[in-house]
């Protein structure tokens, strides 16, 4: 996992806006594993240099891992059996339509903000840029969104000091916490474009990219497999977020 070669972050940042992030606002009318669908395998992806790949570190819970379809942990691969499908994580759809770009997956299922933070460090070492994505476990859990928050943005100023290219990723829409956890997840999303707008980071709107209109505060029927994680259609339009110029 180790990386022999870090940039600067002012060098980081520059390669980024070559790589610009745009978030389509028309799309709303979520330890590395092996190397399989979206990259997983740390120790084979060398740290972007020159013409070579740009190691983007996906951090994060059920929905960066690609729930329930896939998941960056052999072990949960095999209890996955025979539904097993790479396509099911954002990283995939995202890393098949960009050139120079590999995402590792350091998704975990059911883990809060607080748990995903302890991560950060493995996940982040040797790569160029970071998304963390985190939070809805917290208010399944009970915990306070402002405690959330707090957490996530720590995340993003600890990714920054370490010279990565950060994003964050706001909160899904939770079809089977509906209608109790809205306005949960609501608060908690005002926050986190907040701590974009504080921090100077790109925030993904995941929330609006996969709300039904019609139905507010809910995945549309065809973009969630199970009411709580993206169908692969749904985390194919989560991976369209991120575009090159």
């Amino acid at each position: 996992m180790e990386r022999r070669l870090r940039r600067a972050a002012t060098v980081e940042k520059v390669r980024w806006l070559a790589l610009v992030v745009v978030l389509s606002a028309a799309l709303a009318t979520g330890g590395c594993g092996e190397d399989q669908g979206a990259r997983t395998d740390a120790a084979e992806t060398p740290a972007t240099v020159g013409g070579e790949k740009m190691i983007v570190a996906a951090l994060g819970d059920s929905i960066t891992a690609g729930s329930p379809l896939w998941d960056p942990d052999p072990a949960a691969r095999r209890r996955i059996g025979a539904g097993l499908d790479p396509e099911s994580q954002y990283e995939y759809w995202a890393e098949l339509r960009l050139d120079g770009v590999e995402f590792r997956n350091c998704g975990v299922f059911g883990e809060r903000t607080d748990e995903i933070a302890t991560r950060l460090e493995d996940c982040g070492r040797g790569a160029d840029a970071l998304i963390v994505q985190g939070g809805i476990n917290d208010i399944a859990q009970g915990r306070a969104v402002e405690d959330a928050a707090a957490d996530l943005d720590a995340m993003v100023g600890r990714g920054q000091q370490l010279g990565l290219t950060t994003a964050v990723v706001d909160v899904l829409p939770w079809n089977n916490g509906y209608p109790d956890a809205d306005p949960k997840i609501r608060a908690l999303n005002r926050l986190i474009h907040d701590i974009g707008r504080t921090r100077g980071v790109p925030v993904f709107p995941f929330y609006a990219t996969l709300e039904d209109p019609s139905n507010p505060g809910r995945m549309r029927a065809e973009w969630t497999i199970d009411g709580d994680h993206p169908s692969v259609v749904g985390y194919r339009r989560l991976g369209d977020l991120i575009e090159l110029p």
